[in-house]
């Protein structure tokens, strides 16, 4: 079954990766915002939809800066959820389209959603498919240029 959606818990996955925004709050929006554009490049590496959830009702008022079509999904928690709780049931509801990859360090959380089938992965293990995924769109950009550049040094 083909990959539909990766489910990221935000602050789960920040906390692991602090060498993203050094010196910020792990709760920052410039930590949230340093995230969502990583995983902008990720999904527009990959092409599969990312969704990243954020524990907090009222923390960012509005919608997040990035809106444009096709972007990573942001979403909040509200008073009395926490993100864990959206997460799986996003899980459970995508399940029907295709696999969905849940991505956090809470044992509980992965437990349950791979106990109903649900593709899991720890945040150190992403970190290293997004460092991956990015390595190898840029070296296949990097063999692209290449090939253009020869191409226009050939006699016609």
């Amino acid at each position: 079954m083909a990959l539909v959606r990766i489910l990221v818990d935000g602050y789960s996955l920040l906390h692991k990766w602090p060498e993203l925004t050094p010196g910020a709050a792990r709760h920052s929006e410039a930590a949230r915002d340093a995230l969502v554009e990583m995983l902008t490049q990720y999904q527009d590496a990959k092409g599969t939809a990312v969704t990243v959830f954020f524990d907090g009702a009222g923390l960012r008022r509005g919608k997040p800066k990035n809106e444009a079509a096709g972007a990573v999904e942001v979403l909040f928690s509200r008073a009395g959820q926490t993100a864990d709780e959206m997460i799986e049931r996003a899980a459970h509801r995508f399940q029907e389209y295709g696999e969905v990859l849940v991505v956090t360090d809470d044992y509980a959380e992965r437990d349950l959603v791979s106990g109903f089938g649900g593709s899991v992965a720890s945040c150190a293990n992403f970190i290293r498919m997004i460092h991956g995924a990015l390595t190898d769109l840029q070296e296949d950009l990097n063999r692209h240029n290449q090939a253009a550049r020869h191409s226009f040094r050939r006699p016609h």
